[in-house]
């Protein structure tokens, strides 16, 4: 008698036989030490499921939005976009403002856009408050949100602002807040 080689057999049996020696080296391979405060703060981040975004017509709050977006892009988060009408207190909280509500339809559109751009999903408020900052922190309690995003104004007249918005906002939040200015 004498053996007969197959070379299909053959080259299957190797086949098998890297297959096999490739998950070995897998399951025997050392991940890579990460210190624990290292890995706390990338879970952190991964947690962020609902990102708020408070938008304002100008160019650096839908810079605001294109950032939420690439922050939340890899757990693919839900964006919330939120517009504060600024209700002045010689009028009630529910004085019809048709301008306003427009411009501010138009404004969470143009947001939304760029969420679907990114391939996630966005959520549209319109609130009233009697200062922005005090719809935002609500809203944010209300939405259940994770993170707020927001651009701020750049330089105006050649000075630093942050804005009245942007200081509360790092005070009073309930939950951690990320700030993006426009660099000239």
């Amino acid at each position: 008698m004498h053996a007969v080689f197959s070379w299909q057999g053959i080259i299957l049996g190797i086949c098998f036989a890297s297959a096999m020696g490739a998950i070995i080296l897998w399951m025997f391979r050392v991940p890579t030490q990460v210190s624990a405060p290292a890995a706390r703060i990338r879970r952190s981040l991964d947690a962020s499921r609902r990102i708020m975004v408070p938008v304002v017509d100008a160019p650096y709050s839908g810079r605001g939005v294109e950032l939420a977006c690439r922050l939340g892009a890899k757990q693919k988060s839900e964006i919330v976009l939120v517009y504060v009408i600024e209700v002045p207190r010689t009028l009630p909280l529910e004085a019809p403002l048709p301008a306003v509500q427009e411009a501010a339809e138009r404004v969470l559109k143009t947001a939304a856009e760029i969420v679907e751009l990114n391939g996630l999903t966005a959520h549209t408020h319109v609130k009233r408050a009697r200062e922005a900052s005090e719809g935002i922190i609500r809203a944010a309690r209300d939405e259940d949100a994770d993170l707020i995003v927001m651009g701020v104004r750049p330089k105006v007249g050649g000075a630093e602002t942050l804005g009245r918005t942007g200081a509360v906002l790092l005070r009073q939040a309930p939950v951690e807040v990320v700030l993006d200015r426009i660099v000239d």
